[in-house]
């Protein structure tokens, strides 16, 4: 990989910027100034620094973050917040969400720059199992609970069977199979209900980092990935 585009992927600047950088004698591979934006390097490898300060590498990155009500699910937008814009240190690797969440959904969101992640995960043929806590209108009965198990009809058709779950009056959990447009508010509807709060806590067997904040965020450890990919 050229020195510049490197230097530029890891978020040091501009092309323009970086080509100052090295320019000026800022830039060393191996502790040897480089001034060249042809240079190749290894990243793996080879050690890049910018005025004394190791430059990782990072190729593929994986993230939890804990979404707040009222930011959106995109990577950018000319009203809204995105959740991207409450991930700066990152964003120059090119991240997405991994799927969604509604504006004013909280809790679990992945994201990424993997495409591949993201298939393994949201892909509507791998029905990945994904669980939300619900505060509804009104109190859930056990008809309604035999009511998700065999599937409830929506307007685009059948969804699959979902576990719904009684925690507390009108506090429940759902987990669903599938990732249709608003579909938990649109399961509630059809059982003369409706859903006052939403809340991702799983995916797979991934639950949401409970230290994290509203905003907050962290990388994904390796025990993350065999309770998410496994």
């Amino acid at each position: 990989m050229r020195i510049d585009k490197f230097l530029a992927n890891m978020g040091i600047g501009t092309r323009n910027e970086v080509k100052q950088n090295l320019k000026k004698g800022h830039v060393k591979v191996n502790d040897s100034v480089t001034k060249s934006p042809k240079t190749h390097i290894n990243p793996e490898v080879d050690i890049v620094k910018v005025n004394e300060e190791v430059i990782k590498y990072i190729d593929k990155i994986y993230i939890m973050l804990n979404k707040p009500s009222g930011v959106i699910s995109a990577t950018e937008d000319d009203k809204d917040k995105t959740v991207i814009d409450l991930i700066p240190e990152y964003q120059h690797l090119g991240i997405f969400p991994v799927g969604r969440l509604d504006k004013d959904t909280e809790g679990l969101l992945l994201i990424t720059n993997d495409g591949q992640f993201n298939h393994d995960l949201m892909s509507p043929h791998k029905h990945v199992p994904k669980t939300y806590e619900v505060v509804s209108q009104n109190s859930i009965s056990e008809n309604d609970i035999k009511l998700f198990e065999k599937g409830i009809e929506l307007s685009d058709g059948k969804v699959k069977p979902a576990q719904l779950e009684i925690i507390e009056n009108k506090l429940s959990r759902v987990t669903i199979y599938e990732g249709k447009y608003h579909q938990v508010k649109r399961m509630f509807h059809e059982i003369e209900n409706e859903v006052l709060k939403l809340k991702r806590i799983k995916i797979a067997n991934l639950e949401l980092d409970e230290t994290l904040e509203l905003g907050e965020y962290r990388l994904l450890t390796e025990n993350d990935f065999k309770l998410l990919l496994n």
